[in-house]
């Protein structure tokens, strides 16, 4: 469901619930905004166009279909005039919610996970509507339990909204041995986290079947390929193209110099080191993503230097050049 129809039904079910008597179809499209722009040339006697018309039948099933009680019912029974539209309060309502001091800790736990994207700030409004309930949170039994889930990846947000709403999707990808650059077209199923690193799962429709795409290699932006709700995704697809592995990551040998005494993480998991003299060893790595292993590279400064693939060198000399750009502005 796209942002603009989520809110136009929310707006819609506000209205409703805020009067006590049903409210017509006039009065409804004044009050909601998002109906008070439609527009169509063609009108009926009571003022409402046809595109009103069409939008609200659409959203009175759409609210039944969620479980909303609409009901409609006339304005004065006796007199049988237009009908009207309210939501049934008691029906609607939800029960009291009783949580234990330790569930409400677990529960606001799990409210914190979310430390950046879009995500952030529902679950900080989650948490404060669960302290709203009065049970007070046992922090204290939680310390050391403090869970964290980083989304730095500028394409996250985009690629999220997209499985939401199922919209079809088109970027730019880097590919993870080559780094060569092409156009994908995918329809966004859903977004994982799998060994600490942030991937997409879906169809891509150039190479007509399941792929999935690490969100590090997406470049640019993501922008929209379709409408909201023009594919379906297939029941348990995502969990094969997930457990799947990194989709076409494949390993790969790459040689670096790097100073004595210096980078010693790259040390730690080089195949082989060798003396390559004035105070320098060349080391041999295994890598399944390039452009993972130069933004690393990147990190040692002018302790490392990528030798091969000649791939990786440009992959380093690319963003060397893009921090050059930025330093010395437009």
């Amino acid at each position: 469901m796209s942002a603009a129809k989520t809110e136009r039904l929310l707006n819609l079910v506000i209205c409703l619930l805020s009067t006590r008597r049903p409210l017509t179809k006039s009065q409804i499209r004044q009050a909601v905004p998002q109906y008070a722009g439609s527009e169509s040339a063609s009108t009926d006697p009571t003022g409402s166009t046809e595109a009103f018309e069409r939008m609200f039948e659409r959203d009175k099933d759409e609210l039944r279909e969620l479980g909303i009680p609409l009901v409609t019912s006339s304005q004065d029974a006796l007199f049988g005039d237009e009908q009207g539209y309210r939501v049934d309060r008691e029906a609607y309502a939800l029960p009291d919610v009783h949580l234990e001091p330790d569930e409400l800790a677990v529960v606001g736990l799990a409210s914190r996970v979310w430390q950046q994207a879009s995500l952030a700030g529902p679950a900080a409004r989650a948490l404060t509507k669960l302290k709203a309930l009065g049970a007070p949170q046992d922090d204290g039994s939680l310390i050391g339990l403090e869970p964290r889930v980083l989304t730095a990846e500028p394409a996250f947000e985009a690629l999220w909204a997209a499985v939401r709403d199922r919209v079809p999707v088109r970027f730019t990808y880097r590919t993870a041995s080559t780094g060569q650059v092409a156009l994908r077209t995918v329809e966004p199923w859903a977004v994982a986290n799998w060994r600490g690193r942030w991937y997409l799962a879906g169809y891509d429709r150039d190479r007509g079947a399941p792929r999935m795409f690490r969100l590090s290699r997406v470049e640019g932006q993501v922008r929209a390929a379709g409408k909201p709700g023009e594919y379906v995704i297939p029941d348990g697809a995502p969990a094969p193209v997930l457990e799947g592995g990194a989709g076409d990551t494949q390993s790969a040998q790459a040689r670096v110099r790097v100073r004595e005494g210096a980078s010693q993480l790259l040390r730690h998991r080089a195949r082989a080191v060798h003396a390559a003299g004035q105070g320098w060893h060349e080391l041999d790595l295994e890598y399944d993503d390039l452009e993972a292993l130069a933004e690393e590279l990147l990190t040692h400064g002018a302790s490392a230097v990528a030798l091969e693939p000649p791939a990786l060198r440009e992959a380093v000399v690319r963003r060397l050049r893009a921090v050059l750009a930025a330093a010395e502005g437009p």
